[in-house]
């Protein structure tokens, strides 16, 4: 494994950061938690300015070039700044699945207008049960004269309410998924927000007799379950690079503050207790960041990345606990109060945390996977 960045990775990483630190506020953040969309066009606009939704798409299709690490370096500074709107959705989950499973036609349809930002899109998983295997899949789609008609609920799916095209994997058979390009607007579709304690958005899709033409399905008949597993895959590890660039936040907020705060005549900060805090968050967040990019790394050079995604993961949940806890030890009440930012990080770092599965989920497929 490569532990250092490359040129390009950097200036992705320092571009991003300083762009980030100018155009996204935590106040910004704050107002798009009331915004019903969750991203203004202006920012998105900038994002597009910037080339964000093109790193990880090839040339031949408008994009850069680069891989998935390229991609991930700037996946953990949005994390870090919590930024607002549809880049994970539209280029992690939709545009790559795209790129892995999509016909000729069908890249060079879509993926042009997601690297210039043009089509946002979206992938859904999870359903009313809660689980992310392709075997628990309920939605339906029946071959009826020639179409496909999707008939079920999806629920978590990232910024669905400002997608344009939905990828939804169905049932096509006793054994088998399909996974089906649907268009927001289609006849039947209702998009409806969902509530969570995290500042991101997400939406219930519900599918009413959505009627499909064949070429509108992705991949191959009732065998989506391998496109499927790589998306899903791809999701966790995009979201253990996000999760790691917000627990790098918690640990400068921590650190800032208790240089700051005084008590008993002096510096927080130069307590024993509060120092092993702040030591082992440090540690944890070390630790969360070389499992969440090696596997990164793994995806990126074609190695198979799914034990890495699952330890990333049940890593990252538990670190999460670790490092929130003992964040808000340090600040005691005032890092629960709304205008302070620590609580705009572990409001969003809980609802990751459960989202893409927990950490009992991960450790059972680790597990399994390590057996053999």
């Amino acid at each position: 494994m490569e532990f250092g960045l490359t040129e390009f990775q950097q200036m992705i990483r320092n571009s991003s950061d300083e762009f980030l630190n100018q155009e996204c506020s935590m106040q910004f953040v704050r107002d798009m938690e009331e915004d019903a969309n969750g991203c203004t066009d202006e920012f998105w606009s900038q994002i597009v300015g910037q080339g964000w939704p093109g790193i990880g798409i090839p040339e031949e299709y408008g994009g850069t070039g680069g891989d998935f690490l390229d991609l991930g370096v700037l996946i953990e500074n949005t994390g870090k700044y919590l930024m607002p709107g549809p880049l994970f959705s539209t280029v992690v989950l939709a545009g790559m699945t795209i790129l892995d499973a999509g016909s000729d036609s069908q890249k060079s349809n879509w993926l042009p207008s997601i690297s210039d930002g043009t089509l946002l899109a979206t992938m859904a998983f999870a359903e009313k049960s809660g689980s992310y295997e392709w075997s628990d899949v309920e939605t339906n789609a029946t071959l009826s004269e020639g179409n496909y008609i999707l008939d079920g609920t999806k629920v978590f799916v990232p910024y669905a309410q400002t997608a344009k095209l939905i990828i939804i994997p169905a049932r096509t058979s006793e054994h088998g998924i399909t996974l089906f390009a649907v268009d927001s607007d289609m006849d039947g579709v209702d998009i409806q927000s969902m509530d969570l304690m995290s500042s991101d958005k997400n939406s219930s899709v519900t599918l009413n007799n959505v009627s499909l033409e064949k070429s509108r399905i992705i991949g191959e008949i009732d065998n989506g379950e391998v496109f499927y597993n790589r998306a899903f895959i791809r999701g966790v590890i995009a979201k253990c690079l996000q999760m790691t660039g917000s627990l790098s936040s918690c640990l400068d907020l921590t650190l800032d503050y208790v240089k700051q705060r005084s008590q008993f005549g002096r510096s927080v900060g130069t307590f024993q207790a509060i120092q092993h805090h702040c030591s082992n968050m440090a540690i944890d967040l070390e630790g969360s960041r070389h499992v969440a990019y090696q596997a990164a790394w793994a995806l990126a050079n074609g190695i198979n990345s799914e034990g890495f995604a699952h330890m990333a993961k049940a890593w990252l949940n538990e670190a999460t606990q670790r490092i929130s806890m003992l964040a808000h030890q340090s600040h005691g009440a005032i890092g629960f109060t709304h205008d302070y930012d620590l609580q705009m990080h572990t409001r969003w770092l809980k609802s990751q945390e459960l989202l893409y599965g927990n950490n009992h989920y991960h450790k059972e497929k680790y597990f399994n996977i390590s057996r053999g």
